[in-house]
């Protein structure tokens, strides 16, 4: 019986490594420390949304992290982006591809931090919520209620549908996965909503991304005086815009346990950026010596931005503040960081790579060959065609008021509200509801532009017998942070008044989604009418390259069919970035809606550098 003992305790002493790496495989939080496959590391992650990158980047805007001296890229998935219908889901094309994005991080040995939400912020249009949640009366979002959590927990289902198998503990690349977002900010701001319902909706939201199957270890991010408000038990809390590694410390000892491990998960390298307002700069220096103070204390990081891209389409999100009802984004996500919107290395990527490369034992991977840019020649208009006539073509929903953006099943775009008078009225013409953007026609003649950014609701308007007055109304971004994140509808969202007096009956609303390039007809134009130009450029050599649009007004432009995404003559935005991956060798159709069309277009500009910090 003893002979017998003894073998089986050799035999089990034999096994203890086998059980101990089947114990330790995958990644943890152990002993207040990150911990790979039973080894202490430190994370030193860089953020880029692939959903701001055209797929044929990704490989190398991810080699341009590693070549950073990062082991880590972390990304937001946003739900809108996703569910581009209600129940219709694409994981698939174009830079929706998240498995793939997935499949080459792994192949080029980083890992990555995931961040489902279901609330993102990112400065993305609506922070990430699609905009029919607001159709439904029973629904709040950001709260622990009933219809809202149903809906966020299909998204669950349906994203882990995709990423599962691509965990540590499954041989994958993701280590960890994020808790909501920032909570305790939200918090902060509706104190109106109690403790015990934003307990029970953090909560609730853990819960739903455990039980979907989404495994340990989760986190929470937010200011380290806000992490009480969102923390949930158990999870690690991480700091955003934390510099004071004490602060960091004592805040995270706090809510876990007495211990680490200790993380930035928003370590600003730049900013983000409004219209009508300066671009943000954060220096070079100031960078690479905080990065030196979290390599020396041992604190992990992820720069946000380590690579912004771009907004591309109506992706955009916005801001509100004291001065503005309204702070739409532009559409480049440059955020002065460290990899440029183009994937250019910057002064600021070169003195971060030294950093790294002081702190690393083995020299860091080759910096990527820049992808070509090129200047093209000026290339002329082809064809024009007047916005009003060819969207009145169209089947107009008639109502007594004018119905949102929402009402009409239209998230993004141009709403034209037309209403007919049959006797005349003059006075001033107030939209209060006016979400976000308009420029206002009587008898097909403009008269003048209101504007939610300036809070310039009301014009004088002189309307004759049977005179028309249309509004051509743009939603430029749903709010994407902060409590105003719930009231989010757009276009005409109250009753329109010409003095005291409410014009109500016969308004007829035209929709211009514009989620598909329309065909020109070339016709005869007029300034100060909406036009959409087409002109066709051959190549001969596709690169990347920029449009000028300092002489235009406002709008989208479209090449090939992919929406480059808004410019507005206000600054400080004004080139759009053309990837070279969609043009083709041969003719490419680039479309413009310009909305304000103050003088004729005849050409396109073409540059080989941005130009993001020109204020009009």
């Amino acid at each position: 019986m003893n002979k017998i003992l003894f073998k089986l305790g050799i035999l089990l002493i034999c096994l203890m490594p086998f059980f101990n790496t089947a114990q330790t495989k995958g990644f943890s939080i152990s002993n207040g420390e990150f911990q790979k496959d039973g080894k202490i590391i430190k994370i030193h992650s860089g953020e880029m949304h692939y959903e701001r990158i055209p797929k044929e980047y990704w490989r190398h805007r991810l080699q341009m992290i590693k070549a950073m001296g990062l082991n880590t890229v972390a990304t937001y998935v946003f739900w809108n982006y996703h569910e581009i219908e209600p129940g219709v889901w694409d994981f698939k094309t174009g830079n929706r591809d998240l498995a793939e994005f997935l499949r080459i991080a792994k192949s080029e040995g980083l890992y990555v931090i995931l961040r489902p939400g279901p609330y993102a912020c990112g400065e993305w249009e609506f922070g990430g919520y699609p905009w029919w949640l607001q159709n439904n009366p029973d629904l709040v979002i950001r709260t622990n209620n009933k219809a809202f959590l149903e809906a966020c927990k299909k998204y669950l289902e349906n994203l882990y549908a995709v990423v599962k198998g691509n965990f540590a503990n499954q041989g994958g690349p993701i280590i960890m996965v994020q808790a909501e977002n920032e909570f305790g900010s939200y918090v902060s701001q509706r104190t109106d909503i109690s403790a015990e319902d934003h307990k029970a909706y953090k909560t609730a939201i853990y819960n739903m991304l455990k039980e979907t199957g989404f495994p340990e270890p989760f986190f929470t991010s937010d200011g380290t005086w806000l992490f009480e408000g969102g923390m949930v038990e158990g999870v690690l809390p991480t700091a955003n815009g934390e510099t004071n590694i004490d602060n960091l410390k004592k805040q995270v000892d706090k809510y876990h346990k007495g211990q680490g491990p200790y993380m930035v998960a928003e370590f600003y390298s730049g900013w983000l950026d409004h219209w009508a307002e300066p671009f943000i700069k954060i220096g070079s220096e100031e960078i690479a010596s905080q990065t030196k103070k979290y390599l020396d204390a041992g604190v992990s990081f992820n720069y946000y931005m380590v690579h912004g891209g771009t907004n591309f389409g109506f992706t955009s999100g916005a801001n509100y503040n004291e001065e503005s009802d309204i702070q739409p984004d532009i559409t480049s996500y440059d955020y002065d960081a460290p990899i440029s919107e183009a994937g250019w290395a910057t002064p600021k990527f070169m003195a971060i790579r030294e950093v790294m490369q002081k702190y690393s034992k083995t020299k860091l991977a080759p910096i990527p060959e820049k992808i070509p840019v090129t200047k093209y020649p000026n290339q002329l208009i082809k064809s024009s065609m007047d916005v009003l006539s060819w969207i009145k073509k169209e089947k107009a929903v008639v109502n007594d008021q004018p119905l949102t953006f929402e009402k009409l099943g239209q998230g993004n775009g141009y709403v034209l509200y037309r209403k007919r008078f049959t006797q005349p009225i003059s006075g001033k013409l107030k939209i209060e509801g006016l979400r976000d953007f308009a420029a206002v026609y009587v008898n097909g003649v403009k008269v003048g532009e209101l504007n939610r950014v300036f809070k310039n609701y009301e014009l004088t308007v002189s309307i004759p017998f049977n005179g028309i007055l249309e509004i051509l109304v743009e939603n430029m971004g749903r709010i994407n942070y902060g409590a105003e994140i719930v009231h989010n509808t757009k276009g005409i969202i109250s009753p329109v008044f010409i003095n005291e007096y409410e014009i109500s009956g016969g308004w007829e609303m035209y929709k211009m989604p514009m989620n598909e390039v329309p065909i020109i007809k070339n016709e005869t134009i007029k300034p100060g009418r909406p036009v959409l130009y087409e002109s066709i450029v051959n190549i001969n050599k596709p690169a990347d390259t920029f449009l000028d649009m300092s002489a235009w007004g406002k709008g989208i432009v479209f090449v090939n069919g992919h929406n480059l995404g808004r410019y507005w003559k206000v600054g400080p935005q004004q080139t759009l970035y053309v990837p070279g991956c969609w043009l083709k060798a041969g003719e490419n159709k680039f479309v413009v809606l310009e909305q304000l069309n103050e003088s004729n277009k005849t050409e396109l500009i073409f540059t080989d550098q941005p130009i993001l910090e020109k204020l009009n």
